[in-house]
């Protein structure tokens, strides 16, 4: 009888033993539909203001396109574009204004990096310092493009 209750509590310490060493993963904020609309309507509501017209793509932490918004009459060549800067902007966890900036001082080098849109208006989306995303914005001058990214990072920071 003493062999059998000493085999149980083997079993049951081999069963336990597993759940108690489990690996500790972080816990992953993540970019959310929601949020992304939040985003896009922001770059909206100013584009609307500003009569202009804006093409506003978000995307996850991964690049992976999350949501799209054309304004009417926005120009379908921004539709890419907007994309592109937030992969950019993801990709490298900074704004695509960094890279504009540095090609323009001279740092033509950057042109050949994969995947790089130097032209302001895509923005890295972080929160309590994970990068979860990011903001492309097109079809203003690169200049309109990146207020319309920033006032839309700003605003969703707010809330």
């Amino acid at each position: 009888m003493n062999s059998r209750i000493s085999i149980i509590l083997i079993l049951l310490s081999l069963l336990v033993l597993p759940l108690c060493a489990q690996i500790q993963l972080p816990t992953k904020k993540v970019l959310t539909l929601e949020a992304a609309k939040q985003l896009a309507s922001t770059v909206a509501d100013l584009a609307t203001k500003n009569n202009w017209k804006m093409v506003t793509a978000i995307v996850d932490d991964g690049g992976n396109l999350l949501y799209l918004e054309r304004m009417d009459q926005a120009q379908s060549g921004s539709i890419e574009v907007a994309i592109q800067k937030a992969k950019t902007a993801i990709a490298f966890k900074r704004s695509t204004k960094s890279f504009e900036e540095r090609t323009l001082a001279g740092r033509n080098v950057l042109l050949g990096l994969p995947g790089v849109v130097p032209i302001e208006g895509g923005l890295p989306v972080i929160v309590d310092g994970q990068f979860i995303g990011a903001i492309g914005v097109s079809g203003g001058s690169s200049e309109q493009d990146g207020i319309a990214a920033q006032a839309a990072i700003d605003a969703f920071r707010a809330r």
